[in-house]
């Protein structure tokens, strides 16, 4: 039997739940066990073009809808990102913005959620060691218990810190043992939750699939690439930067080097402003008008 893939390779990801829509409710109700549990789905963007996973920058989520029209964005995630959350924000605001067109009600709107599983601990600070699972909404600072409206909620699962801590809900914690012990036959085998089984049966059909091992491994590749290229052009803007040679100009070299990395994101990439934005932590409106000038 060959060594199976990685679930959380995002193009492993999307094969194992576009594939299988009956996985992705499953995997949707273990993550929102405190709501009304979902019972069909439609997956809006099942395919996958191989040609895309030669190329950087792209995302390989799910997006789906259930019944009720309400909208899931579900993403891998497996290196933490600066400005994780305004990016985050951005992706799910976007989905709510795009279900109108000029003159229609807001009436009208879905409501969107987020099921981001991380493969890092996002919150560190000792006071959230305590914590791995994470619902976000718009409530009152004041009166939590009042919402402004459902159309918006963001869940987060840290895989490896709820494997730590441990005392989750029977069905999550099935799907947190597959994304972070799918190597140790020994651990899989008492696993009892039969959708996660059956996923479980899935990785090893898709690991045993040459071109699906080609594709995962060029993914992972592309990747690589894309790191390798942010690390060189964060060095490169940092040389800009030092060139200013003064203490007094320290903050502007620092914010020079920081739109010379935007500048090369910009001619070298086909990375979006929010994206640009996220990796260099400038302001989109800055971002975008640095695209016109190059």
């Amino acid at each position: 039997m060959p060594t199976l893939l990685d679930p959380k390779n995002d193009y492993v990801f999307k094969r194992l739940f576009a594939d299988e829509p009956e996985l992705l409710i499953a995997l949707i109700n273990a993550v929102r066990y405190r709501a009304p549990p979902i019972r069909s789905i439609r997956i809006r963007n099942p395919a996958i073009d191989p040609s895309e996973l030669h190329g950087k920058y792209i995302m390989l989520d799910l997006l789906a809808e259930d019944s009720n029209g309400t909208r899931y964005n579900i993403e891998m995630q497996v290196r933490r990102q600066h400005a994780y959350g305004a990016r985050s924000t951005y992706y799910l605001a976007k989905i709510i913005c795009d279900q109108l067109v000029a003159g229609d009600a807001y009436e009208r709107l879905c409501p969107v959620v987020g099921i981001h599983l991380l493969d890092f601990d996002l919150f560190r600070a000792q006071e959230h060691r305590g914590q791995a699972i994470w619902c976000f909404e718009m409530r009152d600072l004041d009166t939590p218990n009042v919402r402004l409206g459902d159309e918006l909620q963001l869940n987060v699962i840290e895989l490896k810190k709820a494997e730590r801590l441990g005392q989750l809900p029977p069905a999550l914690s099935a799907w947190v043992t597959l994304f972070e012990h799918w190597q140790e036959e020994n651990i899989m085998s008492a696993i009892t939750d039969k959708p996660t089984r059956r996923a479980y049966d899935k990785l090893a059909a898709l690991s045993a699939d040459e071109e699906a091992r080609r594709l995962a491994f060029v993914r992972e590749r592309a990747l690589h690439d894309e790191a390798q290229f942010l690390l060189e052009a964060r060095e490169e803007g940092h040389k800009e930067g030092h060139k200013e040679g003064h203490k007094e100009g320290q903050k502007k070299g620092r914010d020079d080097a920081l739109r010379q990395t935007a500048a090369n994101l910009i001619r070298n990439t086909g990375l979006d402003d929010a994206s640009i934005a996220t990796v260099t932590g400038l302001d989109i409106g800055e971002i975008a008008a640095l695209r016109g000038d190059v």
